[in-house]
């Protein structure tokens, strides 16, 4: 096929001449990550997988790595679906909207997030608010260090979800909460290294909702940090990690919240792990939502 000058290629005989010709076409994008994603790209697939959507197994399972997520992620942020669309979708399957309401919940929150970003612009690399951990932002780490970059802690859950990013360009969203909570509290390194490298690998990075997700963990845009342990790594990740780690019989995450929080975080009174995030008021028979972000009022 013969192009317009200046215009790509759209259309190859197979996914090999597709992937032939973004290399060639983004020569230095193979030393930054030259993985191929498996999931495919395009309006045909996105419809696909929309039409698998099942609210009620996803409100059911979502938080365990092997449940019914959507996938649909990818889509959502390059454009080949819209949140409106998957709303529509979503309720055409139910016979009853409450029974979507955890999945439109969360496309709420991604609406949420943009809308925040369009205010915040290049704001939201900064924290949103003081950190709630007793630690200074000086006292963070600037730089990603190696051993998370290439999956080489010693921890198989966390070099397993370091070798997933790098290989898959995705992450379940509770393994990416369980990361970002190693590398910023256990690890202490400052949340903006983090999401460099997540923006990085993702399919579906977009700074939106990935910086406030990382801010919601360090506890610059939430009101407590969060952190996981051992009991809830293999509640939501069966033993798939945690069988075969090296260090199982010495594994840092394997204490109870207390005692971790007392750990990462000796200079504060008390600490726990957040298990969710502020909601936005309502405002009632209207149906919009208000929120406040950096002193600024977001309305949707």
């Amino acid at each position: 096929m013969t192009s317009p000058a200046g215009a790509m290629t759209r259309d190859f005989a197979d996914r090999n001449m597709l992937v032939a010709y973004v290399r060639q076409e983004f020569p230095a994008s193979e030393s930054v990550d030259g993985h191929v994603a498996g999931q495919r790209g395009g309006r045909k697939a996105a419809l696909a997988a929309l039409a698998l959507v099942d609210p009620a197994a996803y409100a059911r399972t979502r938080n365990h790595l092997d449940g019914s997520v959507t996938r649909l992620s990818p889509y959502v942020r390059h454009g080949v679906l819209t949140l409106a669309e998957v709303r529509d979708a979503v309720l055409g399957t139910v016979r009853d909207p409450h029974e979507a309401a955890r999945l439109l919940t969360e496309l709420g929150w991604r609406d949420y997030f943009q809308r925040a970003y369009a205010a915040l612009g290049d704001g939201i690399w900064r924290d949103q608010e003081p950190n709630k951990t007793g630690w200074r932002a000086e006292e963070y780490a600037g730089q990603l260090p190696d051993d998370i970059a290439q999956g080489t802690t010693g921890l198989a859950c966390i070099d397993g979800f370091s070798a997933e990013l790098r290989a898959t360009g995705y992450l379940h969203n509770h393994a990416r909460m369980w990361l970002a909570a190693y590398i910023v509290h256990f690890r202490r390194v400052r949340w903006q290294s983090g999401a460099r490298w997540f923006l990085t690998h993702l399919l579906d990075g977009d700074p939106a909702s990935n910086n406030l997700s990382w801010q919601w963990v360090a506890s610059t845009f939430s009101h407590k940090p969060y952190i996981f342990n051992r009991a809830n790594l293999e509640k939501y990740a069966g033993s798939a990690y945690c069988q075969s780690c090296p260090l199982r019989a010495g594994c840092p995450l394997d204490a109870s919240y207390e005692a971790l929080a007392a750990r990462l975080f000796p200079r504060m009174s008390g600490g726990e792990a957040v298990d969710s995030g502020p909601l936005p008021a309502v405002d009632g028979e209207h149906g919009t939502a208000t929120a406040q972000v950096h002193g600024q009022t977001i309305v949707w």
